[in-house]
């Protein structure tokens, strides 16, 4: 047994040129061919769209907070939309730490909040 310190967490980030949205109550409330997707230790890969992308309108910011370590502290917002509305279904790192700096100005989305995360294979019933 080694004791040697267990790896922080590692972060990567690739750019997607691949067009993505996301629905909630039959509306897309982001769509964007500029995503970018983090790969950090121990999670799954997360989509993160540019908020020009995003109807920002639909989105209404909660007192909700999260603080990572690696990325920063994580601001959250409820989205209202299609007359569903999904209680702090966004987030992203406004000030992120310089390690994360790619996400700034960035947000993402709970999958099980949204109604579909979908890419154009998902969406396509062709495909």
């Amino acid at each position: 047994m080694s004791d040697a310190p267990a790896p922080a967490a590692r972060l990567s980030f690739e750019g997607n040129d691949e067009t993505v949205r996301v629905v909630l109550g039959g509306e897309t409330i982001a769509e964007s061919a500029h995503t970018v997707v983090l790969h950090e230790t121990g999670h799954a890969p997360m989509r993160y769209f540019p908020r020009g992308d995003v109807l920002m309108d639909r989105f209404r910011r909660t007192d909700h907070a999260t603080h990572c370590p690696y990325k920063g502290d994580a601001a959250y917002w409820t989205i209202e939309a299609g007359g569903r509305v999904a209680e702090n279904a966004a987030w992203s790192y406004e000030d992120p730490i310089p390690e994360a700096v790619a996400l700034k100005d960035l947000i993402a989305f709970y999958s099980d909040r949204v109604d579909a995360i979908e890419t154009p294979a998902e969406s396509d019933p062709d495909v």
